[in-house]
């Protein structure tokens, strides 16, 4: 692993002498990789491919959907369901338990979302998720006009699956994660190039946004996928790599990547197996603190 050190705390939540490995490569653009403890398995999407595909430890890579509406953010809810943000039908999608699939959003007021990315569960069982234009380009979508005015992101409230738009100001929501407690919640916005940070009421509604970190660095890359790890450190895609930034903010530095980084997330028994989504490949790597699961 090749580690860009900012500060030397970056050497307690990463492992410099781990190796970088490549688990799978040849796709077109991969994302949403989530793991799953009860399956013991990696779930990621290729976009552009329009196939979700599943990696388990015995180094097996299958198909797991084709078509899969141009899938992007995975995640998994309280129940064990994948939720699945799609570029191509700007849904938002639950696979239930016997494979049917369950729509739980594709419009506000009246008009198509933009192209849900990227997207997290509660504790109480909310999703929350970003929506950005991405999905509404070409190669990584499906060309069309904009329906809404602005890029936003959403909450649904999981009994009635009633969409609750949070905060419009973006100019392209992506990565999302909450915090520790979840009293907070970090979003970031890719064309600005920082990470933003908002408290959570009782409610699940936002407020008093603010920016809480900039993402720089050399390399090709933006802020994309977020995750938040067992101690409070927020990693984040970015340009070079996956950036790390302790809980007060400061940048620890970077995980270099041969590629340029779309997500990630942590997996294994012990949940200190970092897989890493970029461009065409599936890389892995170990990290001393463990992360979190869905």
């Amino acid at each position: 692993m090749e580690l860009e050190v900012r500060d030397p705390r970056l050497r307690n939540v990463v492992d410099p002498g781990a190796p970088l490995e490549r688990l799978g490569t040849g796709y077109k653009f991969v994302e949403g990789a989530v793991w799953s403890r009860q399956r013991r398995n990696l779930i990621f999407s290729d976009m552009p491919g329009d196939i979700m595909r599943v990696w388990t430890p015995d180094g097996r890579i299958q198909a797991f959907r084709q078509p899969c509406a141009k899938a992007n953010g995975n995640t998994y809810d309280r129940d064990g369901r994948l939720v699945t943000c799609e570029h191509a039908t700007s849904r938002v999608t639950r696979t239930e338990h016997d494979g049917r699939i369950t729509v739980l959003a594709s419009h506000y007021q009246g008009k198509e979302l933009n192209s849900p990315n990227d997207v997290i569960v509660k504790s109480d069982g909310a999703i929350y998720f970003s929506d950005p234009t991405y999905g509404r380009m070409d190669y990584y979508g499906v060309l069309r006009k904009q329906q809404l005015a602005f890029q936003g992101v959403y909450r649904i409230e999981p009994a009635r699956l009633t969409l609750t738009l949070l905060v419009s100001d973006f100019a392209q929501p992506n990565g999302l994660c909450f915090s520790l407690d979840e009293s907070k919640l970090y979003i970031n916005d890719t064309d600005r190039g920082h990470v933003r940070v908002f408290d959570v009421d009782r409610m699940g509604g936002l407020s008093n946004g603010r920016v809480w970190a900039e993402v720089k660095g050399e390399g090709d890359g933006a802020p994309d996928g977020m995750k938040i790890d067992s101690r409070g450190n927020l990693f984040t895609a970015g340009p070079g790599g996956i950036h790390v930034f302790a809980p007060d903010a400061t940048a620890l530095g970077v995980i270099r990547t041969p590629e340029v980084t779309a997500n990630f997330c942590w997996g294994g028994d012990d949940l200190r197996s970092l897989f890493i989504v970029a461009s065409t490949s599936l890389y892995r790597t170990k990290v001393k603190v463990p992360g979190r699961a869905p």
